[in-house]
């Protein structure tokens, strides 16, 4: 795995072509909606050697190595070059973008947490989407237009 750096990472996106591992927030077609208009084409996947981790005080996981672990998710196949540099800036700066290894023979580019603030449990999908799935649609259909345009998240 290659770790590329913040200020590269737009870079990488040029070579995209794996399509992009979700694990999180991402999986949901209500968050995909909001922010890109669409629900791209997916496939079912995990990446083994990963999970997606509980975050301290974030609603959203982290992807951390977990040998013996998979991390379930999608591939998204199809995203276009806008929608690569919006989810890029989306994503918190922290993440590292880095390809993984997918239960499905694939690769694909994953955000990955680098550490800090991660908790022993993993992130509860069922949780989220009871709790905190519509609020965070709706702020990512807010920030969605501004990342579109080039403009920060901000909120």
């Amino acid at each position: 795995m290659t770790l590329v750096q913040p200020s590269s990472r737009l870079d990488r996106l040029s070579d995209a072509s794996g399509g992009l591992f979700v694990y999180g927030t991402l999986q949901f077609a209500a968050v995909l909606e909001a922010l890109l208009g669409r629900v791209p084409a997916h496939i079912l996947a995990s990446a083994p050697g990963w999970r997606a981790a509980a975050l301290e005080g974030r609603v959203y996981p982290g992807l951390v190595a977990a040998p013996g672990t998979a991390a379930a998710g999608l591939l998204l196949t199809d995203l276009t070059d806008q929608e690569w540099t919006l989810l890029d800036s989306f994503e918190d700066n922290r993440y590292d973008l880095r390809e993984v290894s997918l239960s499905t023979g694939d690769h694909g580019l994953a955000y990955i947490w680098p550490d800090g603030e991660v908790r022993p449990e993993d992130w509860d999908r069922a949780e989220f989407e009871s709790l905190h799935l519509q609020a965070y649609a709706a702020r990512c259909a807010r920030i969605g237009p501004r990342l579109a345009a080039g403009e920060p998240k901000g909120e």
